[in-house]
């Protein structure tokens, strides 16, 4: 079978691995105290070009958006996000689990715009029930968007401003940022966006480690005791150095950068392929993810050979399929899925 279904079916790339090897009888302190953590920690400081960044290192992305949007949430707070955002579709009520609502905007090729967020508050704030209702309190947006679209410099912007505006805490999911950022079709930066949002995770789980997101606070806001809230909810590693390593090899050498530059450049080959070869995209992505739409009769052979991930139903006789490209993809791979198409 082909592997193009997600970003996380092989496990780390080896020269993650050989960090843990390599570091594997050193004796250090637990729960992120020990020195690879902190090493991995400054070096991500030093990528986003903000020394007085805060880093915390989390167990996956789920647990990354959970405890990190219900603890800048006040009790009586929801979080703003698309309609098609992850926390919405795909983390099975993670949000709703700790009490708070998932406040959803129609998206616009996945995003959540500053026009339509001034709106949605200017319209809470008009409503004269709004005392009844879920204040907005943070906005959710992910860097590439779920359905592999990106926020250009000026959108962020744009967004950032709204949100400070009104007193919002602006997050970023990166689940899966290093494809996001080396897109032929991205001009932001790490360091933009450590200006423009008030916290945001770098993804390590689907970028080349066996796990770990690495959550980084810009803003000097920190929850009161977070280290302790993250052990609370289940998401924090005794052998906090498992993560520590793994991120102290993907930022050392660009790592992280020229190991998503792969997939990026193994994905546009797959996508001028499938434009070449007359497919429909059910959106047009710059990112790791395409998104084609396929006849349901070839759907059954291209099982056999292919392993995919379904997207939607988009008529009685044609379903979305989603095909991923990641760090370990190989062009004999991509080649290979080419003619199967």
């Amino acid at each position: 079978m082909l592997p193009f279904a997600n970003d996380y079916s092989r496990g780390a790339h080896p020269k993650v691995l050989q960090a843990l090897v390599d570091t594997n009888m050193d004796a250090q302190p637990g729960y992120g105290q020990d020195d690879y953590t902190k090493r991995a920690a400054q070096k991500i400081k030093t990528a986003c070009q903000m020394p007085d960044a805060e880093v915390f290192f989390i167990s996956g992305g789920t647990q990354t958006n959970q405890v990190v949007i219900s603890n800048l949430l006040d009790g009586d707070e929801g979080v703003v996000a698309a309609d098609s955002g992850h926390i919405n579709f795909h983390e099975a009520g993670s949000i709703e689990y700790t009490g708070h609502k998932v406040l959803t905007l129609p998206g616009e090729n996945g995003k959540v715009t500053a026009k339509n967020l001034q709106a949605y508050l200017e319209a809470w704030q008009a409503d004269e029930n709004h005392g009844q209702m879920v204040a907005p309190g943070m906005v959710y947006i992910s860097f590439a968007t779920e359905v592999g679209t990106l926020y250009s410099k000026q959108e962020l912007a744009a967004l950032s401003k709204v949100c400070r505006t009104n007193h919002l805490t602006l997050f970023m999911d990166g689940a899966r940022l290093g494809y996001a950022l080396m897109s032929p079709e991205n001009d932001l930066s790490l360091a933009d966006i450590a200006q423009y949002c008030d916290v945001f995770y770098i993804g390590g789980t689907k970028v080349g480690a066996l796990a770990g997101e690495a959550v980084v606070f810009t803003q000097h806001n920190v929850p009161k005791r977070f280290t302790t809230k993250i052990k609370r909810q289940g998401a924090m590693l005794a052998k906090g150095r498992l993560i520590g390593v793994q991120f102290d090899a993907l930022f050392t050498d660009d790592l992280y950068f020229q190991i998503s530059q792969h997939a990026i450049d193994l994905a546009m080959k797959l996508r001028q392929a499938l434009k070449d070869k007359g497919y429909q995209f059910l959106i047009d992505s710059p990112t790791n993810q395409q998104f084609i739409v396929v006849d349901n009769k070839q759907l059954p052979e291209l099982k056999k050979q292919v392993d995919f991930s379904f997207w939607e139903n988009v008529d009685s006789t044609h379903t979305a399929i989603r095909l991923v490209t990641s760090w370990s993809t190989t062009e004999d791979e991509v080649d290979a899925l080419i003619a199967v198409l």
